[in-house]
Formats: structure tokens, C-alpha cells, sequence
């Protein structure tokens, strides 16, 4: 049986992880409590593993980065000569990083908003809810922030070793397939009720692999309002079939045999 992989460096890289463990903890870029931080950022990456998303290298050099930096804290600074300061602070060539980074998407959202500003194409998609006036309305998300809404669901699920179990036979591409025949007769729905009524440790992962590859394949988006994070079919996206969906779940998975012509479609577990 095929294991299926998200690849998350089609999402965000290691400097989104870090911006948005720093936002979690309310802290200032120019004073990350590395130590706190790196913890996070390996229980993140545990995660991930765990859910078997595909890991780019770059998360693995930044992960080595923060240790490095962490030990270099841990030891006492050597004695300033003559005028010199004290030492730098070994998180200096991060901060600048992600500030240049930071810059850098700030920049990209706004053109985003700009962009927009002069579409209606939204105009008729909002849940009563939402206030069309409100400048806040439709804050797209993160993958880390569905991560993070993820491993809440996890934990009300009562279910503490959901990451250790052997998952089979949940097909990813049915689970795509389910949740387009949700949103053509509920087009948003807030990221939790995606997880009502299951109770099965696998599924519970095979679907939240499925709304990545959604997202991944702009089939549907998942934007933030007042503090809750909605799914909502995108308006004029991809046109969805399951034969579709089931190729590109073949893409994204290990190689199978291609002698084996009736293999059920990519699922999540072990071969």
C-alpha cells in the first residue's frame, strides 16, 4: 500500500514556522526566547513527521541553526576588549533574517489586498457573519495555524495517541472527495465542524491530509474571521473530479508498483 506525503515546502518554510511560534508567544523578533522557541519548532517538525508531510531540507538546516544558537547562549560571553561591546548576541543573524523576511511578506500581502480591493469576486461569498466593512475580514492562514487548530482538535478528541497508531487504509483522495461533495452544499464551514463525528484516529488524520492537498490545489481556501478559521470553496477555482484528485494524489506519494493496475488509490499508512 502507497504512503501518501504532502509536500509542505509548496505551503511555507522554516521562517514561517518561527514567525508564527513568535506570534504565538507574543514576544518581539528582537528578543526570541530561543530556547522556548527551538523546543516548539522540533515539536512542530514531530508533528509533521508524525503526519508523514514531506520535510524540506531547509527545515532540518534551520532546526540544526536553532540548537547551534541555543548552545551558543548557554555558554558565558567572552570579556569585551578595549571599546568593544560584550559579544554579540548569536540570535543577531536570525533577527535580521526574519525582519528581511518578514518585510518581504508584508509587502506580498499587501499587494494581495490590493488586488483584492479591486475584485468583487468575493462580494457574494461571505458568511452572515463577516462584515464586508470590516478591514480584517478574510485573513488567509497559515499551514502552521491549521497545524496548530490540528493538534487542538487532537487533543478535545480524547484520543492521546492518535500519532502512534498504524494508519491504513484511509485514502486520502476519497477523503478529497468528501469534502468537495461537503462544500457543494455547505461552500465555507469552520475548520472544526470538518472533524465532527469522527471518532476514528485515521480519518481524523486522512482528512486533514485531504484539506491540505485542497489547499494545495486551490480548490479551496481557509481564511481567518474574529478569531476563527473558515474552509471555503474557491469561487471560479480548478473544476474537481475524483480522477483528478486521485492522479495528483499519485504525484504526491511514493513510487508503487506500476504493474499493479486494480492498486486502490494512494492511502495513508505503511506499504
Amino acid at each position: 500500500m502507497t504512503e501518501y506525503k504532502i509536500k509542505l515546502d509548496v505551503f511555507e518554510g522554516p521562517l514561517d514556522l518561527l514567525l508564527h511560534l513568535i506570534k504565538e508567544e507574543e514576544v518581539s523578533i528582537y528578543d526570541i526566547p530561543i530556547s522556548k522557541i527551538t523546543q516548539q519548532y522540533f515539536e512542530y517538525l514531530e508533528m509533521m513527521k508524525q503526519l508523514n508531510m514531506e520535510i524540506a531540507g531547509e527545515f532540518l538546516v534551520m532546526a540544526a541553526t536553532l540548537v547551534f544558537i541555543k548552545s551558543r547562549m548557554l555558554l558565558p560571553a567572552p570579556p569585551a576588549t578595549g571599546d568593544e561591546e560584550s559579544g554579540e548576541d548569536p540570535r543577531e543573524e536570525l533577527v535580521r533574517r526574519l525582519l528581511e523576511y518578514k518585510k518581504f511578506k508584508d509587502s506580498a500581502a499587501a499587494l494581495r489586498e490590493r488586488e483584492s480591493a479591486q475584485s468583487d469576486s468575493f462580494a457574494r461569498n461571505f458568511p452572515s457573519e463577516w462584515d464586508e466593512d470590516d478591514a480584517d475580514y478574510l485573513k488567509e492562514v497559515s499551514v502552521f495555524q491549521l497545524l496548530a487548530l490540528f493538534r487542538k482538535v487532537v487533543a478535545e478528541s480524547g484520543k492521546p495517541d492518535l500519532y502512534e497508531v498504524t494508519l491504513e487504509d484511509v485514502s486520502v483522495t476519497e477523503k478529497m472527495n468528501e469534502l468537495m461533495e461537503l462544500m457543494e452544499t455547505t461552500p465555507r464551514i469552520v475548520f472544526e465542524e470538518l472533524f465532527r463525528g469522527i471518532r476514528n484516529n485515521m480519518e481524523i488524520i486522512g482528512t486533514f491530509l485531504a484539506l491540505l492537498e485542497l489547499i494545495k490545489q486551490q480548490l479551496v481556501r481557509a481564511f481567518q474571521d474574529n478569531g476563527r478559521i473558515w474552509v471555503q470553496k474557491t469561487e471560479n477555482g480548478p473544476t474537481f473530479t475524483l480522477t483528478e484528485a486521485g492522479a495528483d494524489a499519485e504525484n504526491g506519494a511514493e513510487e508503487s508498483d506500476a504493474t499493479a493496475d486494480d492498486e486502490p488509490p494512494p492511502a495513508i499508512g505503511k506499504e
